[in-house]
């Protein structure tokens, strides 16, 4: 028998109870507070510091993510000559046929689209992300092994930005329209996949996750997933969301059952989620709105109509799948909550939807979350006046449609809150987004007062998303997400009080350790964030 005894510091159960000045472990399970301690127990003195249930990340990409690092690092380049210095220094080390990496910054340019003869003194096709995995920049040599050039016909649900010409910028819009020169780019090795899983699981843990929604897997990637499993390196618990193709539905659908089964029994991975994306993003103006976009003639680039998109969450219902469901604009939005109002019976018997994002939702639909019971997955740390909000998402919306990531306000109406950071678009960093949701400001207090400062969060309701809302997204609350006797000890060891500090000073806490089912997955003391 294994028993650890937490002490020195504060331990918080959950939202409700009172703190605790101690916790005991015996087995990987959270024990009653006057069990019996025996002398070759283990001590961990919290040194003042607090201890949480693990947090959860309820929308993240980690095979993405991993995958980046065989790049250049480009998030901070700020200027496309810098951005090309970088990748041609990366072709200089690398022999792969093709380079595919990312992420970029699309603010450095106006409008975000970039041209493919900034990277054409390359050797060889590029391929580069960026940071919101909805776009990609491309060289000429990548879209002529591709065969894109002009006479091309444009992909449904995608774009290819042209010249005035109609031959291609080297911008593509949207996953049709990358797949015409990604399908053509060799795929990462299992080996590879593997190793970026080890590498990802491990960064999450130096965050304090033990449980990730892997929000996007193609049936091609789950052998890399369960063969990270099956290694026990991965030391990270992932639920695998499938992504639902609206080109091969519903005959898909069976593909995504079997699939599911055949992991069902790998140790700390399920597949119990289909994903859809319902819509796009605003910066590219390809999110569904109810209204034109304030700079152009269009309402966004559906994926799903939207009785299309009801009948097929009624379908994944009785296959009996979880539904996980990008939806960015107002649009998209009701359109998930009209496909929720059709399976309400089973949301109440257990079944999880979960909207992941709802960046912008009509006021009229506010309301329509008390007794639906759904969930809703922010990204607290996109909750800021930052480069992307102020030069491309906000001249999209217009002054009438400003209000955004209404976090509170969904709370108040009876929606579950979760968090999560979409990784790599955001770093899996759950205090930043904690702090953010508290403050609704950057990381330097900017704006004074908040950003939309009546969408924050009390601090309490921001760890609870982290925690107890991610454990019910997952359908594990029973397991996770509380610090209560019988439950697995996921446990997150923070250097201070969060919930004491003011926002500004949170900026400052650090995780010193994580815990999944009571044994150690990092430690500030030897290993670092990286």
């Amino acid at each position: 028998m294994t028993t650890i005894v937490f002490h020195g510091g504060v331990v918080r159960p959950d939202g409700s109870a009172p703190d605790l000045d101690r916790l005991v472990v015996v087995d990987g399970v959270i024990a009653d507070t006057d069990v019996s301690v025996p002398d070759d127990a283990e001590h961990v003195d919290l040194e003042g510091g607090l201890l949480l249930a693990a947090f959860g990340e309820g929308h993240a990409h980690p095979l993405l993510a991993g995958r980046e690092r065989t790049g250049p690092e480009l998030r901070d380049a700020r200027t496309v000559d810098e951005i090309a210095r970088r990748v041609r220094a990366w072709a200089e080390t690398s022999s792969a046929p093709w380079l595919v990496g990312g992420s970029y910054d699309a603010t450095i340019v106006e409008g975000g689209v970039f041209d493919a003869r900034w990277l054409d003194d390359i050797d060889r096709p590029v391929v580069l992300h960026a940071w919101d995995y909805h776009t990609v920049w491309v060289n000429s040599a990548a879209l002529r092994a591709a065969g894109v050039d002009a006479s091309t016909l444009e992909p449904a649900r995608g774009r290819i930005v042209r010249r005035a010409d109609g031959s291609p910028m080297g911008t593509l819009v949207e996953r049709p329209a990358i797949d015409l020169v990604l399908s053509h780019a060799p795929r990462p090795s299992l080996a590879e996949d593997i190793e970026a899983l080890v590498w990802a699981g491990r960064y999450l843990a130096a965050h304090g996750v033990t449980w990730v929604q892997e929000a996007w897997t193609e049936v091609k990637d789950v052998p890399a997933w369960r063969a990270a499993a099956e290694s026990g390196r991965l030391v990270v618990d992932a639920d695998l969301a499938l992504r639902a193709d609206p080109d091969r539905w519903p005959a898909q659908l069976d593909e995504l059952r079997r699939v599911a089964d055949e992991i069902a029994d790998t140790p700390g991975l399920t597949c119990r989620t289909v994903k859809f994306f319902v819509d796009g993003i605003l910066e590219n103006h390809t999110a569904h709105l109810l209204e034109c976009y304030h700079d152009a003639r269009t309402h966004g680039m559906p994926n799903w109509a939207p009785d299309r998109l009801a009948a097929a969450v009624a379908a994944c219902d009785d296959a009996g799948f979880d539904v996980h469901l990008h939806a960015i604009g107002d649009a998209a939005v009701r359109a998930v909550i009209d496909a929720a109002e059709g399976i309400r019976e089973s949301l109440r018997g257990g079944r999880r939807l979960t909207i992941a994002h709802a960046q912008v939702i009509d006021p009229a639909d506010i309301v329509r979350f008390a007794g639906l019971d759904v969930t809703i997955c922010f990204q607290p740390q996109w909750a800021v006046e930052d480069d992307v909000m102020t030069r491309l998402t906000l001249p999209r919306l217009g002054p009438d449609r400003e209000l955004q990531y209404r976090m509170d306000s969904a709370r108040r109406a009876g929606a579950r809150l979760s968090f999560g950071s979409d990784w790599p678009v955001a770093e899996p960093d759950v205090l930043a987004g904690i702090r953010t949701a508290v403050s609704r400001q950057d990381a330097d207090q900017r704006p004074e007062g908040g950003w939309q400062p009546a969408e924050r969060l009390s601090i309490d309701a921001a760890i609870d998303a982290a925690t107890t809302g991610v454990a019910w997204q997952a359908g594990d609350q029973d397991r996770r997400g509380i610090l209560r006797p019988g439950m697995a000890a996921d446990l997150v060891w923070i250097d201070r009080d969060i919930r004491a500090a003011d926002p500004p000073a949170m900026a400052d806490a650090r995780i010193r350790g994580t815990w999944r089912r009571g044994l150690r997955t990092f430690s500030s003391a030897s290993a670092a964030v990286g």
